[in-house]
């Protein structure tokens, strides 16, 4: 008798065949796939070269955000007259602006790349943040940075797309290799924006032949915004003529229409996820915005004391562990675990590592010096490792969606949340900081309290985590019964 997959059989086919073929005997069934058949299987269903290639296009949105960082202070200041006392109220206000615009144009971003798929919203984003990025720089008033910087947020939706593109071209056991990718070129992105901000007014910098180019004295903050457009248009080509649509937009409107925004949002488990991703979210924006003010701040007041030169080589090394951390340990170790149980050792390490610096002051204040810089730059590099949580909450996003035609919608959600507290989180916890420093509350130490006590709201959440997340993708690949089974067991 010819073996017939299960998925097959209707309400005609006889329960019970007469057929030996049927009896299930230790012979017809195939012991768990081995670790390695699981990874050579899931090989070829990764698909790396699309991966790399949306990595790439990641990679520019960081670009295009950051180049504005080192300049845009001076740039206020030279082409307004606000007194220089409250240019940082201004440059503040921008970001935050942008920010706002972002968080309400992402849910649109998600329902419209599930309705007309990816890559339409994708061309579409990196060309407007091409245009807009460009133009930046040859603001002449401070109401056109305020629109520019307004319309950069409005063009946001690429990075919606680009996740659920990721998702898409991998497996729940390569997922984590594909999104550690995704998240080592976001930082490639930063390090290469700030870097590019530094050719900012490169007539009054560099003088030479700049200086004898009237464009140059014209436009002074015009060539980083030059180069980071010029590579947002490189990411465009790539779009426009590399990057495949990883949904079949006909056939999933012949399944019918997907769930609502709001039907996402009340979907099984999607509401505690969306808080996990909340409270990550807001660690990640409290600690990158409070540890330079932090590093900077003297040593009596619960600082540490650092020169600009200094903090930056703390910037690197933090950089360069947390990328590491994400090339070499996440996608080994989320297989294998899983997204639950990273997520749990995260938030146990995340309060160590916060309590950290009050004990670092303490041992500057009690001048041990040489203990300092030997622990100091360590527990840095191992702390980075915390910042798995981030990649790890996504994949869960990911995870959660109702329906696969739904992950545009729900990256949107998330992203529109993680704006939102983009929007306000650093000023939030910089001020806390500032509130604690100079009143000495806790010896200068209250805003680390504070963020041990987000982790620990965070460990709460993460109780009501749903069973789904908690699974292991290398153990539930194992389990899985193949093509073959199928058809033996359903002969």
């Amino acid at each position: 008798m010819k073996a017939t997959n299960i998925t097959s059989n209707d309400e005609h086919t006889p329960l019970l065949e007469s057929s030996s073929s049927s009896i299930i005997t230790p012979d017809t069934i195939k012991p768990p796939a081995e670790e390695s058949d699981i990874i050579e299987e899931d090989d070829k269903t990764f698909n790396k070269t699309q991966v790399l290639l949306l990595a790439l296009c990641r990679m520019v949105d960081p670009i295009a955000f950051f180049c504005i960082v080192p300049f845009i202070n001076q740039m206020i200041f030279d082409i307004t007259n606000i007194e220089e006392e409250d240019v940082g109220f201004y440059s503040g206000m921008i970001e935050s602006l942008f920010s706002v615009v972002a968080m309400i144009t992402m849910v649109p971003y998600g329902r419209l790349a599930d309705r007309f798929g990816r890559k339409p919203v994708l061309v579409w984003s990196l060309a407007g943040v091409s245009v807009t990025c460009t133009l930046f720089g040859f603001s002449k008033t401070l109401w056109q940075m305020i629109v520019l910087r307004c319309l950069a947020g409005f063009f946001s939706g690429s990075v919606v797309s680009i996740r659920t593109m990721i998702s898409e071209n991998s497996t729940p056991t390569t997922q984590a290799a594909a999104f550690s990718w995704f998240a080592f070129f976001g930082n490639i992105g930063i390090f290469v924006g700030t870097l590019i901000g530094g050719l900012a007014d490169p007539a009054a910098q560099y003088k030479g032949i700049f200086a004898e180019v009237r464009f140059f004295r014209a436009f002074p903050y015009a060539l980083p915004t030059i180069i980071s457009g010029s590579f947002v248009l490189i990411a465009l080509l790539i779009a426009i003529f590399f990057v495949n649509e990883t949904r079949d937009v006909e056939k999933s409107r012949k399944r019918g229409p997907e769930p609502s925004t709001w039907e996402v949002i009340r979907s099984p488990g999607v509401p505690n996820v969306l808080i996990v991703w909340c409270l990550c979210s807001m660690l990640g924006f409290a600690f990158t915005a409070v540890a330079p003010v932090f590093w900077f701040t003297s040593v009596e007041a619960g600082g540490f004391a650092l020169t600009p030169q200094y903090i930056s080589y703390f910037l690197a090394v933090a950089g360069i562990s947390q990328a590491m951390w994400m090339l070499l340990v996440f996608p080994r170790l989320q297989p294998r675990i899983g997204t639950g149980a990273l997520l749990r050792y995260c938030a146990i390490l995340w309060p160590f590592l916060f309590a950290l610096n009050p004990v670092a002051n303490m041992v500057l204040r009690a001048h041990h010096d040489t203990v300092f810089w030997v622990v100091a730059p360590i527990a840095t590099g191992l702390g980075s490792g915390c910042a798995m949580a981030f990649t790890a909450s996504q994949i869960a996003v990911n995870d959660i969606a109702p329906s696969p035609g739904a992950l545009g919608t729900i990256n949107g959600i998330a992203l529109s949340l993680s704006s939102g507290m983009r929007s306000f989180t650093p000023a939030l916890f910089t001020s806390i900081f500032a509130i604690g420093v100079k009143d000495q509350i806790f010896g200068g130490y209250l805003v680390w309290i504070v963020m041990i006590g987000v982790t620990l709201l965070l460990g709460l959440a993460l109780y009501w985590l749903p069973a789904k997340i908690n699974e292991i993708p290398m153990k539930k690949a194992s389990e899985q019964p193949s093509d073959d089974e199928e058809a033996t067991i359903g002969s």
